[in-house]
């Protein structure tokens, strides 16, 4: 039964990875039509400044899955935790925490 599942998420995951692409085009296409630089100076200060802080909160969290894992496992008799989902999870965490600090710097 719980083998089910993993084929429909993956099936969702490619489609959203279509979807985002797709928009992503599009998105370039329609800065690029109108006229104006793609990326200015500031621009590119600020994707680098998102960008170093989304890695740390990324390499963070990932220290925080292993330690929970380490300590859950020998203080607590918990199973260990397979990776896959915390892997998404890690992933999920970078991409979203990039967007928010950049979307805060560019306020």
């Amino acid at each position: 039964m719980a083998d089910t599942g993993w084929p429909i998420v993956s099936g969702g995951i490619l489609v959203l990875i279509i979807v985002i692409g797709i928009v992503a085009v599009w998105l370039i296409l329609k800065e690029k039509r109108s006229g104006f630089a793609l990326l200015d100076e500031r621009s590119q200060q600020l994707n680098w400044k998102a960008a170093y802080y989304a890695m740390f909160i990324y390499q963070y969290f990932i220290l925080a899955f292993l330690f929970f894992n380490l300590f859950g496992r020998e203080f607590f008799g918990l199973g260990e935790i397979e990776a896959g989902y915390p892997m998404i999870a890690a992933l999920l965490v970078s991409a979203i925490s990039f967007a928010t600090i950049r979307w805060y710097l560019d306020r």
